[in-house]
Order: C-alpha cells, then sequence, then structure tokens
C-alpha cells in the first residue's frame, strides 16, 4: 500500500482506496480527465485572482486622484493599502499562473 495523488484535489491518499477521503473523487474513474479537469479549475481560479487582484490596484489609484487632487488622510490610506494589496497580490498571482502553467496535465 503506497501513498499517490489524487488526480482531483492532489490531496496524498492510499493506493488501495476506491475514492478520495478528501474530495470524494472515484479512483475507478478516467484518471487522465479528472487531472485535466482539476488543471483547468486551477488555471481558472488563478485567473480570477489575478483579476481581482488587478481591479484592487485600480480601484487604489483612481481613489488616490479621485476628484483631480492627491488623497489627503484616511483617503489616502485606503488608496495606498487597495494599490499596495493589489499590487503585490497581482504579482504573487502572476507568478503562480507561470509555475502552474509549466507543470504537465
Amino acid at each position: 500500500m503506497a501513498l499517490v495523488s489524487c488526480p482531483s484535489c492532489a490531496a496524498r491518499i492510499s493506493s488501495m482506496a476506491k475514492s478520495c477521503s478528501h474530495c470524494k473523487a472515484s479512483m475507478t474513474a478516467d484518471n487522465e480527465n479528472l487531472r485535466v479537469i482539476s488543471h483547468i479549475k486551477r488555471s481558472n481560479r488563478l485567473m480570477n485572482q489575478s483579476f481581482l487582484a488587478l481591479t484592487l490596484f485600480i480601484a487604489g489609484v483612481v481613489a488616490w486622484f479621485w476628484g483631480g487632487d492627491s488623497a489627503e488622510g484616511a483617503q489616502a490610506l485606503m488608496a495606498g493599502a487597495a494599490f499596495t494589496l493589489g499590487f503585490v497580490g497581482y504579482l504573487i498571482t502572476r507568478v503562480q499562473i507561470v509555475l502552474h502553467k509549466r507543470k504537465k496535465v
């Protein structure tokens, strides 16, 4: 009995198991299709995270320059936080996307 990766959720399970204890995927089904579907789902999730981070970045820039003048006080703090979180989140997500695309399905 060895530990193998579930083709659907990538959790470590027994090679003798008939279904994954984490995601309940059947191990008797076509594992290649489950692996491809899991890869596509992860790609979509990463693209959604990237879009969300980019939206947060743009919202921070818009909030900073709303009304023509640069922000002051609480508005500057909120805009700077949104700008920074969006930028860092976008960079991290893009690196994850590149690493994910390098994986073979």
